[in-house]
């Protein structure tokens, strides 16, 4: 397997999988200092609207995203939603996070084609151009990365499936959960809607200068994009009410 390894052929294929190995190191060298590199990498993507849209139907505000928890959908029905969207949808976009995604495109693409050019020397006793050899790869790792998505989707934190737009959740306290939340560097933080589910959402602070350490307690002021504004909860009798509402 290693002489496979060192051939020009198979190289976009060990360049994807150091790439994700990479990737990894970065994250859990992150989760020593307290940083959410995942979370970063999504406050910086553009907002697109497979997460987050507002689907008008009459007496209810339905999340789009609640479209993309059904298990056996598979792509998003929004209305006016391009095929842009509609495959980020396909592929788990907005239920898993984004650099998860990458990391699992990388390592399915990275073996596929270590897989493809493995049988193909076997066969034939020479490899393929790697130009024709990433197209197959590329093909066998989309539907596995949905896969991944899928599955991880059901198992990492994240937004339950009741009808509930995040519009809602301004005026909601949260929770730091991870990170320190600063001006530009958002922090990971959870709540409660009125189902009593658990929701995990970006924020960072709505005043200059101020932080907020993981464990801190937040007041969710507005929403800027994907993320949320936050300042600190004073007032203990905040809590209480949020509390008995979500009961």
């Amino acid at each position: 397997m290693i002489e496979h390894l060192l051939e020009p052929q198979t190289a976009p294929f060990v360049v994807a999988l150091a790439v994700m190995l990479l990737i990894a190191l970065m994250e859990g060298v992150g989760m020593l200092f307290g940083i959410a590199l995942s979370g970063i990498v999504d406050s910086l993507l553009p907002d697109f609207d497979v997460p987050d849209v507002d689907v008008d139907i009459p007496d209810m505000d339905i999340d789009a995203n609640v479209q993309l928890h059904a298990p056996d959908l598979d792509a998003p029905s929004v209305p006016g939603a391009g095929p842009f969207t509609q495959f980020l949808g396909w592929l788990c976009f907005g239920r898993v996070p984004a650099l998860v995604l990458l990391v699992a495109f990388l390592t399915a693409f990275g073996l596929s084609g270590l897989i493809i050019q493995s049988i193909v020397s076997a066969i034939t006793t020479f490899y393929l151009p790697a130009i024709i050899a990433v197209v197959p790869a590329f093909a066998a790792a989309l539907p596995a990365t949905r896969y991944i998505g899928l599955g991880l989707s059901k198992i990492m934190p994240k937004e339950e499936s009741e009808a509930v737009s995040r519009k809602g959740f301004v005026g909601k306290i949260a929770v730091i959960t991870k990170g320190t939340a600063r001006q530009g560097l958002p922090a990971e933080a959870k709540l409660q809607d009125h189902f009593g589910h658990t929701h995990y959402v970006l924020v960072e602070p709505d005043i200059d200068d101020e932080a907020f350490a993981q464990g801190s307690e937040v007041l969710l002021v507005r929403q800027t994009g994907s993320r949320f504004r936050v300042i600190a909860n004073t007032h203990a009798v905040l809590s209480r009410k949020d509390a008995a509402s979500d009961g």
